[in-house]
């Protein structure tokens, strides 16, 4: 075992909200140490990555992956990381490596709609969570700022303040797409941290088109550039540090962090307060793997909690080519929703959701599907020109109910260093299913207003997952049902707290980043009040 590192704070994982976390705690005055399981790569070597890729739709194509800190991959190989072991195949996409999954992300920054707050009250569905939107509102503001968010006023989440930033202008599909649904469907900005203004040191988009897997201009914020802040507030940050356990005393405190470097050599970190901030699976991980006579079951799972109620956005979606070109692949990837079917009283019933509106070029896979069907020559030329002008493609982003047989525990197998990998269980329920008939429905009157011709669903019965990784971890008031109180503090470990989505108890029907970003900066506020007298 290698020399013992101390600190007053350790936070595990360096992505978006353990990197925020940790930038408010050293400004404050706190030593902070940040171990990240995976490699610092640089934005540039990432962008080269992509270019030399032969898969160009596999968003994991530039990431670095290693033995030593696997993450879920589709190619060369499908995801050999996670074990599937639920009716339903939960295909993540996650990376570990210095500023997390953010990298890849399309800088949705959306807030939750009050009622997401308390569906159990108001509709008989789901869970309250032991906060309120007012509890947050501030907190979703200060992530705006640190992120340059923009988006349209009026999405359904109040606000006290506007947006620090504007809106992109709208690509030429949005306005087209706008325009002729204007009679039925109110098409709406998405609230991103991409900058339509120099702003942060960053310059404003100028529509690359591939925001996901990689903004090549760094016009989006993302979790490595608040990494590299927490480094200039004097954040000490270890990379290839893979941690395995979790040591508590006498009293249930934790009292050791430990990890692995990527030569399997041990280390040992000592800190008053420990935040686990790796994600919504891999914080799990480690708990389940830290067992002790006392807590044989894991840390915080005293009631065999951690892990349960796995939420994502189960999503179908829908395919057809526009009676005119609207030109996808001009501009943002994913700039526009329909907004209006996040809340109301059918939530009692079904479902609600968010449709996602898609500007991503179509050519390439435009492309395959013309020489499958035996197009060559200038034949294909022209209609390639003329399908990828006009298709257009949308997924919904749907709530799934918390379902504590939803879950994340250890597989059998295990990884270079030794360690389990995950095993998954996911399964869609009746509450799901009919949200996605309603959601049907709607692809059906969109694509008639549009004229639609080639229309395809995604297969019935089928649901891919948003990356949206909600539950693990939720918090709530009452330990037995419970992993996190309130304030994110593991019920059963005074100083252990968690941040990140798993937090989460309910996935609503947007993007989850903004609110796990606003509660880890609460956190990080409640670990300074308690230990500011040292």
């Amino acid at each position: 075992m290698s020399n013992d590192k101390v600190a007053d704070v350790v936070v595990v994982g360096a992505g978006i909200c353990g990197s925020l976390l940790a930038t408010r705690l050293a400004r404050a005055g706190r030593s902070v140490l940040l171990l990240e399981s995976g490699p610092r790569k640089g934005r540039g070597e990432l962008v080269q990555n992509y270019r030399e890729s032969a898969f160009k739709s596999d968003y994991m194509a530039p990431y670095p992956y290693s033995e030593m800190a696997p993450h879920p991959r589709f190619s060369p190989t499908p995801n050999d990381y996670l074990e599937q072991a639920g009716p339903h195949a939960y295909q993540a996409q996650y990376i570990r490596m210095l500023g997390g999954t953010s990298w890849h992300w399309a800088a949705q920054m959306w807030r939750y709609v009050p009622n997401d707050f308390r569906t159990q009250s108001l509709y008989g569905v789901g869970v309250d969570w032991p906060i309120s939107y007012d509890d947050l509102e501030d907190y979703y503001y200060q992530v705006e700022v640190i992120t340059g968010v923009g988006g349209e006023p009026d999405n359904g989440s109040p606000r006290t303040k506007p947006f620090p930033m504007e809106r992109v202008p709208a690509s030429y599909l949005q306005q087209r797409v706008t325009e002729r649904l204007a009679p039925e469907y109110r098409v709406i900005d998405d609230a991103t941290a991409r900058n339509s203004r120099s702003y942060g040191g960053r310059p404003a988009c100028c529509g690359n088109n591939n925001c996901m897997p990689i903004c090549p201009i760094d016009a989006q914020y993302h979790g490595g550039i608040a990494a590299q802040e927490a480094e200039a507030e004097g954040v000490e940050i270890v990379t290839e540090a893979v941690v395995y356990r979790l040591e508590h005393d006498i009293q249930g405190r934790i009292s050791a962090v430990h990890y692995y470097d990527w030569d399997k050599v041990s280390h040992k970190v000592t800190a008053q307060t420990v935040v686990l901030a790796a994600n919504a699976i891999e914080t799990p991980k480690l708990l389940l793997m830290s067992t002790s006579d006392r807590f044989e079951n894991g840390i915080a799972n005293a009631r065999d909690n951690v892990g349960r109620n796995l939420c994502d956005h189960p999503a179908v979606g829908v395919s057809f080519d526009v009676d005119e070109p609207v030109w996808p692949g001009r501009g943002p990837v994913s700039p526009c929703s329909i907004g209006d079917f996040r809340d109301g009283e059918f939530r009692a019933e079904h479902a609600p959701f968010r449709l996602d509106i898609s500007n991503g070029s179509k050519v390439a896979s435009v492309t395959k599907e013309l020489l499958a069907e035996g197009y060559h020559g200038r034949a294909l030329e022209e209609q390639v020109r003329f399908r990828s002008a006009r298709r257009l493609a949308l997924k919904n982003a749907m709530e799934q109910l918390p379902d504590p047989n939803n879950r994340v525990t250890l597989s059998a197998t295990r990884d270079a260093l030794g360690l389990p990998t995950p095993r998954m269980y996911w399964d869609i329920g009746a509450y799901e299913r009919r949200g996605a008939e309603a959601t049907r429905a709607h692809y059906t009157r969109i694509a008639e207003m549009l004229g639609g011709t080639n229309v395809k669903h995604s297969k019935e019965g089928a649901f891919s997952n948003r990356q949206h990784i909600t539950g693990t971890l939720s918090m709530g008031n009452d330990p037995a049902t419970s992993v996190t109180d309130a304030w994110g503090r593991a019920h059963d470990h005074e100083n252990l707290f968690m941040v990140g989505t798993g937090v989460m108890p309910t996935v609503g029907t947007c993007n989850v980043t903004l609110t796990a970003a606003a509660l880890a900066l609460r956190t990080a506020d409640r670990i300074l009040e308690e230990t500011q007298h040292g």
